[in-house]
């Protein structure tokens, strides 16, 4: 398989293979202990530090008038939402004025598998749902699929309930099963922003996926389904956020989310 993701472009992979086999979140691949080791197929392009700067030069002058148009700064801490059901997935910048985190921008996600719900097991097809983060070693430049982080699934709260998958990544490439896939041109944009925030000093960025955007009426449709529970432990995390503009220091105790 790295023979031939080396051999042919993207383009022609994209005809020549299913997508199952495009994926770095299916299984067939080694599994890692360290939810950050990813994967390693070789990229056929530019290695990784050297595409990621390319992109940055490509996409930090538009960045850096955008953010300098809300008051934010490129390279101050970023914290990343997702919404399943609605598509998105937002990017917001510490503000410096206020010690809270503005909303910079929201990006289409290009492509994803599954159905409302977590991800149980390696290979089910299923986007996480719950509280990530990503350090540097999360980064991921010299992925196959352009440039990619590892959100860090399964947590503690997914291991306590023996939920399995390894490579899970926000990525480029339009094509995925279990991640979330960006057009190139956004991940690059994204890949930038975090990027920068971890060099600027930010030890790690969280990243929060939700099943939907979780208002009290959009839960309350769910009462009937069988992850309506856990979809209340979510919101939890949801609403404090909504309410302080400061992602929540979030634990596990006996298998539930805790927020504070």
């Amino acid at each position: 398989m790295r023979r031939l993701l080396t051999a042919i472009g993207r383009a022609a992979l994209k005809a020549a293979l299913p997508i199952a086999l495009l994926s770095p979140c299916t299984p067939g691949q080694e599994v890692a202990q360290d939810p950050f080791v990813v994967e390693t197929c070789d990229s056929g392009t530019l290695p990784g530090p050297e595409r990621a700067a390319a992109a940055a030069a490509r996409v930090k002058p538009e960045l850096e008038q955008a953010l300098k148009e809300k008051g934010l700064h490129l390279g101050d801490p970023v914290f990343l939402r997702a919404f399943k059901e609605e598509n998105q997935l937002e990017l917001w910048v510490l503000k410096r004025e206020t010690g809270k985190y503005d909303l910079f921008r929201t990006w289409p996600v290009a492509r994803k598998s599954g159905v409302l719900g977590p991800k149980l097991a390696e290979g089910d097809g299923q986007v996480p749902e719950g509280f990530y983060f990503v350090p540097r070693a999360g980064m991921k430049p010299d992925s196959t699929f352009h440039l990619a982080f590892n959100i860090g699934y399964p947590n503690e709260y997914d291991r306590f309930h023996e939920r399995t998958g390894t490579f899970i990544m926000i990525h480029g490439n339009e094509v995925s099963i279990g991640c979330l896939a960006m057009t190139d041109a956004k991940i690059e944009e994204i890949y930038t922003l975090c990027d920068a925030a971890l060099t600027g000093g930010q030890q790690y960025f969280r990243v929060h996926i939700f099943p939907f955007r979780m208002s009290a009426e959009r839960l309350d449709k769910e009462h009937a389904n069988h992850w309506y529970s856990f979809w209340q432990e979510l919101k939890e995390g949801y609403d404090s956020f909504e309410k302080n503009q400061v992602p929540p220091e979030v634990t596990v105790e006996l298998g539930r989310y805790r927020f504070k």
